[in-house]
């Protein structure tokens, strides 16, 4: 499998819409269903199935980087970050960076994306770490380098960013 860095037309991103179509209007579908549902519910019932979302979203993100938050902490800091009672439960620095970013992501999806929003995000994603070079910027590498999570036997990767000499220098967005 080609990575999308390596196609010959990247990093000018192109897309075949009729490839596409059923997927999306597969997604537009459970979608509006999920969306419709969670209108109905009352306020207290519609905020925990928000926090459940997004701790499934903080959890899988976390794995990219090695991370294994706790679930109750991550929920109790998304609790805490939309403005509910948690108590005076302390929260680490893991659970409360990865919180940070999901809370980001709602509530900024529509602001333009920029350099200094993945490296803000990335900032969250790995608070409290020490063991990361580069945080919140990009990586300088002569090779390729992999995500890379599980057994060693038997590795997922998760994605594959290209040799710092091949970034282009352009703006995104």
């Amino acid at each position: 499998m080609k990575w999308d860095w390596q196609q010959p037309d990247w990093p000018e991103f192109r897309w075949d819409s009729v490839s596409l179509a059923a997927s999306e209007t597969r997604f537009l579908l459970q979608s509006g269903i999920l969306i419709g549902s969670v209108n109905y519910l009352a306020d207290d019932d519609r905020a925990a199935v928000t926090i459940a979302f997004m701790t499934g979203g903080a959890l899988q993100t976390s794995e990219i980087e090695g991370e294994l938050p706790n679930r109750d902490r991550v929920q109790s800091s998304l609790r805490r970050q939309f403005g509910l009672d948690v108590g005076d439960r302390r929260i680490p620095p893991t659970e409360r960076g990865i919180s940070e970013m999901m809370i980001a992501l709602y509530r900024d999806f529509a602001e333009p994306l920029t350099d200094e929003t993945p490296f803000a995000l990335h900032r969250m994603v790995v608070s409290g770490r020490h063991d990361i070079e580069a945080v919140g910027s990009y990586c300088e590498h002569a090779d390729a380098m992999q995500g890379v999570s599980g057994f060693s036997h038997k590795p997922k990767v998760h994605f594959e960013v290209p040799p710092s000499q091949d970034v282009p220098l352009k703006k995104m967005g």
